[in-house]
């Protein structure tokens, strides 16, 4: 490789790691009098120390003026540094297992998608998923294409985008150009319902969608008899570089459905121990993480949680099931994007809680009927 050719090639990755969402260095610290993690603790977030959460989201403590901030993390300072060394330093131990990534194409049996009763929950690619709950569907996070050019996209859709029903309702977590995706919302109707954070209007309305809700955090919506809540997560979100982080909120989803289950997103996160209280205030049939861009830990655990980390959360959820997204498409951060699957199988298992998770591939739904409850998977 050429030096200009190593010089483009590192300044792409540079742009989409800080545009995409693992550049945790460049969230900033919080704000205020919260202590930081105890210097040597291993841990990677602020405890809570007994603070509730509730309280917290009441106080406006996330709010900084103009931005917001993140009560439960505590950054590193050195932010062009660490990424450097990340990027031209680090010794990357999964470099040899990426010529296993294959591409695998995307298709989804929309008819049979449509014939089941109940709740149906579709995964299609890095963070989205169609969930359709009844007579109504809710997109989440929609990605529908590539995410950079020069990023790799192992999972392409491979079906008629028509045949996929219309969304009555899309939820979007954060900002980060992974999830908050222009061209993909571009591609919806005008006048369909569009949950978020608040932070994002003047992208919404640049592209027509008024029917806007903004979430703050433990904010409900009532739509169309379900329930919709956003809760707070340790995460941190940034579209422009020059803007600087953190102009918009970010969070997690609780949607209790018409169809029985209760479902929590939990979008972006770090591990942090607000799920304990989270568990305790709701009763989670469901639970989703987003699993993916976790290695290497020094660099990503402020910001992604780990297979481990998702363990700990969803027992401290006391959720019934477990499944996992943001795998599989776009490789973001250094372990190769089949790995996140096979990771949390064996921490399950290891736990004890094999049995509770659902592995469910792109393409995929999950299925639920009142009349004889429990998940199983179509396609």
């Amino acid at each position: 490789m050429t030096r200009r050719a190593f010089v483009h090639q590192l300044l792409r990755s540079m742009t989409a790691t800080l545009l995409a969402g693992p550049l945790s260095a460049c969230a900033g610290s919080p704000a205020g009098d919260d202590p930081g993690p105890e210097k040597g603790s291993g841990i990677a977030y602020v405890p809570l120390g007994g603070r509730d959460l509730r309280e917290l989201a009441a106080r406006r403590v996330h709010h900084d003026g103009k931005r917001f901030r993140n009560p439960f993390g505590s950054l590193p300072g050195g932010r062009l540094g660490r990424l450097l060394r990340w990027k031209l330093l680090d010794d990357n131990r999964f470099a040899r297992f990426y010529p296993e990534e294959t591409v695998v194409p995307v298709t989804v049996d929309w008819e049979a998608q449509g014939q089941a009763r109940g709740l149906a929950i579709t995964f299609l690619k890095h963070s989205s998923v169609l969930i359709r709950d009844a007579d109504r569907h809710f997109l989440v996070d929609p990605i529908l294409g590539d995410l950079f050019w020069f990023i790799k996209d192992f999972t392409p859709l491979a079906f008629d985008r028509q045949a996929m029903p219309r969304p009555d309702h899309v939820l979007i977590t954060h900002g980060h150009y992974d999830h908050l995706d222009v061209p993909s919302l571009a591609t919806l109707d005008r006048d369909v319902s569009l949950v978020s954070p608040p932070g994002y209007d003047a992208i919404f309305e640049g592209l027509g969608l008024r029917r806007r809700t903004s979430l703050d955090w433990f904010d409900r919506r009532l739509a169309d008899g379900r329930e919709i809540t956003l809760l707070p997560c340790n995460h941190w979100t940034m579209r422009n570089p020059l803007a600087g982080p953190n102009t918009g909120l970010w969070g997690s989803y609780l949607l209790r459905t018409r169809s029985g289950p209760t479902i929590f997103l939990s979008g972006d996160t770090a591990y942090f121990d607000g799920f304990a209280q989270i568990g305790r205030d709701y009763d989670i049939d469901l639970a989703i993480f987003n699993l993916g861009a976790y290695e290497p830990r020094w660099f990503m655990a402020p910001s992604h949680i780990n297979p481990e980390e998702t363990v700990r959360a969803f027992r401290e959820l006391r959720a019934r099931h477990l499944m996992i997204l943001h795998w599989g498409n776009f490789r973001l951060g250094d372990e190769p994007v089949h790995f996140p699957p096979r990771d949390i199988r064996h921490a399950m298992e290891r736990a004890g809680l094999g049995e509770r998770y659902i592995p469910l591939n792109h393409g995929q739904t999950l299925h639920y009927t009142p009349s004889s409850p429990g998940f199983r998977i179509l396609g």
